[in-house]
């Protein structure tokens, strides 16, 4: 049976994967510092940096209302920009000390999980733009918030060999938030009326949604009909890589589980859940 998908409620989960971001952080060796992690170019310390230069700029934009102005027209307009936004912070920002680059992500930390917990979930924010053009409600907004650190931390554990947090109460709302994607993925497939796609991701935080198509275009469900025009199946370990980049689509096909339609089905694996 298909139904709407619930928001995706997570605010009270800022708090808790700051401080254990805080606390691996405080963990790490000086040659844990520099270990190379699966975003191309940074080590351990640039993706710290990172999500360090993420929390200063919400907060300077969001709560503050400190604008930079920023001509960007198009898709790949905004993608450069902000893999050249990101990069430049990250290489002025690679001056300051562990040390320093911990005590400044707990200030910033906390102080962005306190103002995300004063927001009114349900009001419109600002756009998604891998979920879809125009306003979202302020939820999936910090959804997408909370996917951005919670897929960073994880590039650390990964690069130093420390467990995740794939406890459900913190993954599941990753494969949640990520499949919000799909529809715009699908955006310029062309199919009959009620052609339908259903994804399930495999594992205590996974899940089951269809796309189905409609007279506006692709609609997101949870669930699945009957009988789909394409299934596939995914580990969520290998999802939640597939939607952020971190592993190969091609390694993906190799371990996911396809039936029905191949060309639909193939077309999850475009399936992108970040910008740049």
């Amino acid at each position: 049976m298909l139904k709407e998908p619930r928001p995706v409620i997570v605010a009270a989960l800022f708090p808790e994967i700051h401080r254990e971001l805080i606390a691996l952080l405080k963990s790490l060796s000086a040659d844990d510092w520099d270990k190379p992690t699966v975003c191309a170019g940074w080590s351990v310390k640039d993706v710290a940096l990172h999500i360090l230069g993420g929390e200063i700029g919400n907060l300077s934009r969001r709560r503050d209302g400190h604008v930079l102005n920023a001509s960007i027209d198009n898709w790949d307009e905004l993608v450069a920009f902000i893999n050249d936004w990101n990069q430049s912070w990250v290489s002025v920002a690679d001056r300051l000390s562990p040390r320093l680059l911990i005590d400044l992500l707990e200030l910033a930390g906390t102080q962005i999980g306190k103002y995300f917990q004063g927001l009114d979930p349900f009001a419109m924010g600002g756009t998604v733009n891998w979920a879809g053009p125009g306003s979202a409600p302020v939820w999936l907004d910090l959804a997408r918030e909370y996917t951005e650190r919670w897929h960073h931390q994880q590039h650390i554990r990964d690069a130093v060999g420390k467990p995740g947090l794939k406890q459900p109460r913190y993954f599941s709302p990753i494969h949640e938030t990520f499949i919000r994607a799909l529809p715009q993925a699908f955006k310029k497939v062309g199919a009959d009326k009620d052609t339908s796609v259903t994804i399930t991701i495999t594992g205590q935080s996974g899940g089951c949604w269809s796309i189905r198509r409609q007279d506006m275009g692709w609609h997101l469900y949870t669930g699945a009909p009957a009988e789909p025009n394409a299934e596939i199946t995914l580990d969520q370990e290998i999802a939640w890589r597939l939607f952020t980049r971190g592993i190969s689509p091609d390694l993906v096909r190799e371990q996911a589980i396809i039936k029905g339609d191949d060309i639909l089905g193939l077309k999850v694996f475009d399936v992108v859940a970040i910008i740049a």
